[in-house]
C-alpha cells in the first residue's frame, strides 16, 4: 500500500475535482441527443451515461493516459506546484464556461492549463513538442472526422430507410439510439477520465511513488472513472441544452447518426492515444448530420460562438495556470 505525502493528496483531490468538473460539464456531450429525441428523461439519461462512464476502463488501454503523463512535458519539471496550478487554472475555466452555458473542451483546458504553469517555470524547452502537436492537430481534425462521418451515416441511415415509412423508421432509430448513446459514454469516460490518471501518475512518478517506471496504478484508474461517473451523474442543464437542441434540431434519425459517428471518433482517439476533445467530436458530428437535413438547419450562430471558446480554451487556461504558479510559488 501507498502512503502518499500530504501535499500529495492535496494535489491528487484537485485532480479529482476536475475529473468532476469534466464529467458535470461534458454530461450533455454523452446524453444530449438521446435526450433531445425523447428516447430517455434527462436524469435517466444521466444515470445510464454515468454508469457507462465508470465502467469504461474495462473496455480501453489506457493509451491517452500515456499521452498526457509522459509525451506533453518534461517530467523532469514537473513538482507539486505546476500541477496544482494546471488543475487549478483548468478548473477555473470550466466553472466558467459551464456556468455561461459554453461547450468547451475541458480536455484542452487541462492541457492548457499545464503547458501555461510548466512555461512559466522552464520555459518552451521544457514542452514535448511531438505529442503537444498531436493534440494541436486534434483541435481541427477531431471536429472535422465527426463532422464527415455524421455526413456519411446521416446518408447510410436514410438509404437504409427509404422503403420505410417514418413511423416505423423513427421507432427502429430510438431502439438503436440506446446502442449508440451507450458508445459515445464509454468514449467519453476512456478519453476524459485518462487524461486525469495521466495527471495523477505524473505526480506520482515525479515523487518516486512509481518504482518500475511511469505507469497508471488501478487505483487511480478506479477513482478517476468514479469521479468522472459522478460529475455525469450529477452533469448540468445548460450545456444538455446547448448541445442537444441548440445546434439542430435532431430526430432519432439524426441523433443515432450523430451519437455513432462521435463514438466512432471516440473510440479511434482512444485506440491512438489523442486526447481529443468530446464536446469538438460530437459537436461535428451534430453539424454533420444537419449538413444533410438542411444546412439552414444548423443554427450557425451558436456554432461559431462554440468554436471562439474553442479557440481562447487552451491560452485562457494557460494564462490562468500560469497566474496561480506565481502565486503559489510565493
Amino acid at each position: 500500500m501507498i502512503f502518499l505525502s500530504w501535499n500529495v493528496v492535496l494535489v491528487v483531490v484537485f485532480a479529482l475535482i476536475f475529473d468532476f468538473i469534466n464529467g458535470f460539464h461534458d454530461a450533455g456531450n454523452s446524453i444530449a441527443t438521446v435526450v433531445s429525441t425523447r428516447v430517455l428523461r434527462p436524469q435517466h439519461a444521466l444515470i445510464w451515461a454515468a454508469f457507462f462512464n465508470f465502467i469504461a476502463f474495462l473496455f480501453f488501454e489506457p493509451h491517452v493516459a500515456h499521452t498526457v503523463g509522459s509525451g506533453l512535458v518534461d517530467s523532469s519539471v514537473i513538482d507539486d506546484r505546476v500541477l496544482f496550478a494546471a488543475l487549478f487554472g483548468a478548473i477555473v475555466w470550466g466553472v466558467i464556461t459551464w456556468y455561461f452555458g459554453i461547450p468547451s473542451s475541458s480536455s484542452h483546458a487541462l492541457v492548457g492549463g499545464l503547458v501555461g504553469s510548466v512555461l512559466v517555470k522552464a520555459g518552451f524547452s521544457a514542452l514535448l513538442w511531438n505529442g503537444l502537436t498531436k493534440v494541436l492537430c486534434s483541435i481541427v481534425l477531431s471536429p472535422l472526422i465527426g463532422m464527415s462521418l455524421g455526413m456519411v451515416f446521416m446518408v447510410f441511415v436514410r438509404w437504409m430507410s427509404r422503403g420505410s415509412t417514418a413511423q416505423r423508421a423513427g421507432s427502429l432509430f430510438r431502439k438503436l439510439q440506446f446502442l449508440s448513446a451507450t458508445f459515445v459514454s464509454l468514449g467519453h469516460g476512456a478519453n476524459d477520465a485518462q487524461k486525469t490518471m495521466g495527471m495523477i501518475a505524473l505526480l506520482l512518478f515525479s515523487h518516486g511513488y512509481l518504482q518500475e517506471g511511469f505507469q497508471i496504478p488501478f487505483w487511480v484508474v478506479l477513482v478517476c472513472q468514479f469521479a468522472m461517473g459522478l460529475g455525469t451523474l450529477m452533469g448540468g442543464s445548460r450545456i444538455v441544452k446547448a448541445m442537444g437542441s441548440g445546434i439542430t434540431k435532431l430526430k432519432p434519425m439524426s441523433g443515432f447518426s450523430a451519437e455513432s459517428s462521435g463514438a466512432l471518433t471516440l473510440f479511434l482517439a482512444n485506440y491512438l492515444g489523442i486526447p481529443v476533445s468530446t464536446t469538438h467530436t460530437i459537436t461535428g458530428s451534430i453539424v454533420g448530420v444537419g449538413w444533410v437535413v438542411s444546412p439552414r438547419s444548423v443554427r450557425w450562430s451558436l456554432a461559431s460562438r462554440i468554436v471562439w471558446a474553442w479557440i481562447f480554451t487552451i491560452p485562457a487556461s494557460a494564462l490562468l495556470s500560469a497566474c496561480v504558479w506565481f502565486v503559489v510559488r510565493l
